[in-house]
This record gives structure tokens, C-alpha cells and sequence, in this order.
């Protein structure tokens, strides 16, 4: 764990040519010492000078440097709960190697979001003259949903949900975003309908509306 230090200067220190930069980073480099607290045993952090005196665990031993001078690592060992929906807004487009197998069996799926890998969706979920005229779909817009994500392959497997329409306009994009957050924007059940007063027009009662906080 080194440390990068970094020299400012003027112009009087320009005119003292490269061997005054030089002494000023070296003075700096020795003042950035440290002191393990065993006796006999010090390290300076840009490797300058080390002392050892006596036998012991060697001087550049990551276990006697403060933790502030140590980069943390960790490593994800299992996904607890998965966040994201797995459906996501993106175009649809053919594979760039035509003499490669996938290119017979799949389509290349490009999400809106740069977040969400590019997935693998079946031509069988395409529009039927998607392979004779992919240049008419390269603005529509479409929900796909992915199913899996193996180790050895660079891209996502996934499933074409729905065409939404056209790209830019507002029930397309909007319908996409609710979507892959997951919202629920269908109609409501006549269950839920049933709850609501039936007698219309409706207006709150006078007690009702005492016991309210009124935000008109």
C-alpha cells in the first residue's frame, strides 16, 4: 500500500530545474512514516527506509499497517433476494455474425437502461417479418424479461413479453417504466370497484369531512 503523493509547485520551483522537484518529493516521502509500536520495527509507506532489529514478523506485513492504509475486498458469494424486476424497455436486432448458429436461433436484445445487460431473446417471440425487415422494428419498443444468466456467456437469456409501440411517445415509454419497476397498472377487479360508493354523484358527509385535513 503505497502512497502517491503529489507536488505542487511554482514557478520558483520550476527555475530550480528537475533536481529541486526531486529533493522536495523525497523530503515528503520520509515524513510519511509508520510506527507499528513494537520496538525495533519501523516501515516508512513509500518503501524508503525499513529497520528490524530483532526476529519477528517481517516489517511489510499487511497485518501490522493501519487499517486506514488497507483497500477492503469482498467477494458476492450468494444473491439473498433479487431487486429487480427482470423486465426491461429496448429494441430488438439481429445478431452481427450471420454464419454463427445463434444468429438461426436468437436476436440480439438491447435495453433503454445501460444498467441491464443485453439479453438473448428467441426469434419465435419476434414479430414474424422480423427477419425479413428487421429495419422496420428498429424504433419499436419492447418489454423483455430476463430468465437466466449463465457464468460463460457475456450476454442474458431472456423472453419478449410485449411490443409497446413506438419510441418517444408517452404511452409506450410509460407503460415500459411501470413495467420494469414492477406496478401494477391494470384495470381494477369489480371487487374493488364494488367497494366504491355506487350512489353517484357522491360528496363526503359534514362529519366525515370534520375529522379530515382539508388539502384543496
Amino acid at each position: 500500500p503505497d502512497v502517491i503523493i503529489e507536488a505542487q509547485f511554482d514557478d520558483n520551483d520550476a527555475e530550480h530545474g528537475q533536481d529541486h522537484l526531486q529533493d522536495t518529493l523525497s523530503d515528503d516521502i520520509k515524513k510519511l512514516s509508520l510506527d507499528t509500536g513494537e520496538k525495533g520495527k519501523a516501515v516508512e509507506i513509500a518503501g524508503v527506509h525499513r529497520t528490524k532489529q530483532d526476529d519477528g514478523p517481517k516489517v511489510n506485513d499487511l497485518w501490522l499497517l493501519p487499517d486506514e492504509f488497507l483497500q477492503r475486498t469482498a467477494k458476492v458469494v450468494y444473491i439473498l433476494e433479487k431487486k429487480h424486476s427482470r423486465a426491461a424497455t429496448g429494441f430488438i436486432r439481429l445478431l452481427a455474425d450471420k454464419n454463427s448458429e445463434l444468429f438461426k436461433r436468437c436476436a440480439m436484445f438491447s435495453p433503454v437502461d445501460h444498467r441491464v445487460p443485453r439479453v438473448y431473446v428467441p426469434l419465435s417471440d419476434c414479430p414474424p417479418d422480423f427477419m425479413t425487415r428487421p429495419e422496420g422494428y428498429s424504433q419499436k419498443l419492447f418489454i423483455c424479461r430476463i430468465v437466466d444468466w449463465k457464468e460463460d456467456s457475456n450476454f442474458a437469456s431472456g423472453q419478449l413479453s410485449k411490443s409497446l409501440g413506438q419510441a418517444g411517445e408517452i404511452e409506450p415509454e410509460s407503460e415500459g417504466i411501470l413495467m420494469e419497476y414492477g406496478v401494477d397498472f391494470s384495470d381494477f377487479s369489480p371487487e374493488a370497484l364494488e367497494c366504491l360508493p355506487q350512489n353517484l354523484p357522491w360528496s363526503i358527509a359534514p362529519e366525515d369531512l370534520a375529522k379530515r385535513r382539508d388539502l384543496r
